[in-house]
Formats: C-alpha cells, structure tokens, sequence
C-alpha cells in the first residue's frame, strides 16, 4: 500500500521576509510589484480576509487591503530556503519529488505503515520548521492527488492522513473544481449540467464523462473516485525557461525594449548556466496595449551566453514590432533545452571569455547575483 505525503510550505514567500525581517510577524503582506499592472506573487493569510489571493491584480489587492505591506521579493532568498527544505527532506526520504519552490511530494512507502506514517511525518516537518524557521502543512494519502487535495484543508500549520479507502468519502462532499486537473473551462461545463459536488461526479459512468472530455473524461472520473496512479518521481527534464516584464506604462521607446531585452538576456543566460543548460530555440513575444499578443521563435546554435541570447532576441523583436503602437509586455523563452559540456564554436567563442564567464558565475553563486554590475553577464 502506498502512503504518499504533499508538504506545503506555508505562505512561502511571505515566510521567507518575515525570517529576514520579524518586524514584519502578524502583518498584512502583499509580494510582488507595487505597480498597478504587477500581480501578487504571494499573500499573508492576514490580507486574505480581506479577498486577496495569489494570482490576483496588485491593483485590486491594494483595493481590497489598503493597509497591507507591499514588498517586491527575493529570488535568490527563496531559492536558498528552498533548497535548504529539500536538502533535509532528502536526508530522511529515499524518493522526493519538488514540484514547485514550495511544494514537495515524499513516498513513504516501503519504510513507514499505517500504524506510525503520521507521527514520523510530523517529526519530520516539525524537524524542518526547527532548522529553516518555516511553517509548513501537509497531508498523507494513497496517491499524490489525495495529498494534495488533503494539504488543502490542513492549511495552515495543519496535517491530515487520509487513509486507504477513505478516498470517496473524502471527496464527497467537495467541490469539483479542488481535483487539481479540473479547470475553469471543465468547471463551467460541468456547472452547466447541474454538477456541483464530486459526489455526483463519483456517481457518473466514465463513459459519459469521456463522451464530454473525450479521453480526459476517464482521468476526472478516477480522480473523482481518489484513483491516481502516477509516481513520485524525482526525474525532471526542464523543458523551457522565460522571463516577461510588464511596463508600467506602455512604451513605444525602442531604445528601451532593447534595455529590457539585454536585462533578460542576462538573467536568463546565467539561469541556464547555473542548472546545466543550454538552449537550441529562442521565442519572443510582445503584448500591445490592446492587449494583442504577438510571438515568433528561431532555432540557434546551442548556447548559454548572453550575448547570443541578445542578438537573437533582438532579431525577432525587430521582426515582431509595430513602431506604431505600444508595448505592454515583453518576454523571451528559451527552449529546446540540453546538457552536457559545452563545445567551443571555433569561430566566434574565445576561451579566455568562456573562463571569465565561469569565474564570474561561480562569484555570483557564492555572494549573490548583484555582486557584480556593469562590466560582464
């Protein structure tokens, strides 16, 4: 039998600032950009009383909450303390899955039954919390869908097992847009036909679900019955990486979306060389004032710097824009992601730039990536 944990680091982001700065403890925090146009990346659970929510415009957050506390973020914060979390989780669980910064999957199978899963669990969490100063919730079920969904109802500082055959009562009274792959779209067509609640999905055929969805109709009906067969696996392939930046006000300058262009460039070339990769396919997209969205790719030669990302990037900018209107957004992708040891390109790669690169990285990585400015990526 299979006993799968989800652990949820609570309100991460806001957790993280309030270790750095515990002046911040019990206060309305909203992460994200203070601009009008930014989103909130993360809320404390005092501003959500008021209606805020992840995701949720910044303006409308501030409506909602004018007394909350707006701080734009630390990446590199978070990414410590994150990697921190799943080094210790690592330590004590033979399989871990990080599906997110904040959120980790654990199959406790095999070395914990029934009788003691949810006491070591909690020795474990509370292990973290000690250690890093993070609150964290978490659930135990049968599969991962279960955990998850479980997690949900633990928040915050919570813990939840869900044992083996509890799944359908579990379920059945929720509502049907918790199963995770249950969307918008398969919400609103499912409310159109009087389903609400899980237990009336729980008491439909899979046949008639799959004549609504078509294959993804029988993946609803087992989920709707706790059904979830998937692994927790710690292989990943990173597929792609993108950075977008929003104008706080649309912009016809060329002079700047080239500005924005090179920052990308940067950030998304030292990302790549930080995790091993290298990218064979550059996109671009803008977003005008009217909110059209434009995008085109090319395929390059496998790089990591930041130079080729940049003149890349500004080829299909200039391939994409109309000097007639303004840009909201700009964005660049980079895909088609591979590893391995990098071949100099005879003809255009020195090797005293790809050392001072490396130098360069491994400087950042030690002392934060603003340690260096204004004379190399």
């Amino acid at each position: 039998m299979r006993h799968i944990a989800h652990f949820d680091l609570d309100s991460f982001y806001v957790s993280v600032e309030r270790i750095k700065n515990p002046a911040l403890n019990n206060l309305p925090i909203l992460i994200g950009s203070n601009s009008d146009r930014g989103v909130v990346a993360s809320c404390s659970y005092e501003t959500r009383k008021f209606g805020v929510r992840s995701a949720m415009p910044m303006k409308r957050a501030k409506e909602l909450c004018p007394e909350a506390i707006i701080i734009k973020g630390d990446r590199d914060a978070y990414s410590y303390y994150s990697k921190w979390v799943t080094s210790i989780i690592e330590e004590e669980v033979p399989l871990v899955e990080k599906a997110s910064i904040d959120e980790h999957y654990l199959d406790l199978s095999g070395f914990l039954d029934q009788n003691n899963v949810l006491e070591w669990t909690t020795a474990l969490r509370d292990r973290i919390t000690k250690e890093t100063g993070l609150p964290i919730s978490f659930a135990i079920g049968s599969n991962k869908t279960i955990a998850k969904m479980g997690t949900d109802f633990a928040k915050p500082l919570g813990a939840l097992y869900i044992k083996h055959g509890q799944e359908m009562s579990f379920l059945k009274p929720l509502s049907i847009d918790k199963i995770p792959m249950v969307g918008q779209k398969a919400t609103q067509i499912l409310k159109g036909l009087g389903i609400d609640k899980i237990e009336q999905l729980q008491e439909m055929s899979a046949q008639k679900l799959m004549r609504i969805f078509g294959k993804n109709g029988y993946t609803i009906w087992e989920r709707a019955r706790g059904i979830d067969n998937n692994p927790v696996s710690n292989f990943k392939v990173k597929k792609s990486i993108s950075k977008e930046h929003t104008y706080e006000t649309d912009v016809r300058e060329t002079d700047i979306l080239k500005d924005t262009i090179g920052k990308m460039s940067k950030d998304l070339a030292l990302e790549l060389r930080q995790d091993g990769f290298f990218t064979g396919v550059l996109a671009v997209k803008i977003r005008y004032e009217n909110f059209e969205t434009v995008s085109k790719q090319i395929s390059i030669s496998y790089t990591c710097f930041e130079d080729k990302i940049k003149q890349q990037a500004l080829f299909l900018m200039k391939q994409l824009i109309d000097p007639d209107r303004a840009v909201r957004l700009i964005g660049i992708r980079c895909s088609n992601l591979t590893s391995g040891s990098y071949q100099l390109d005879l003809f255009n790669d020195d090797v005293s730039e790809l050392n001072l690169t490396k130098a360069i990285d491994s400087i950042k990585k030690k002392y934060g990536t603003q340690v260096i400015q204004g004379i190399h990526s």
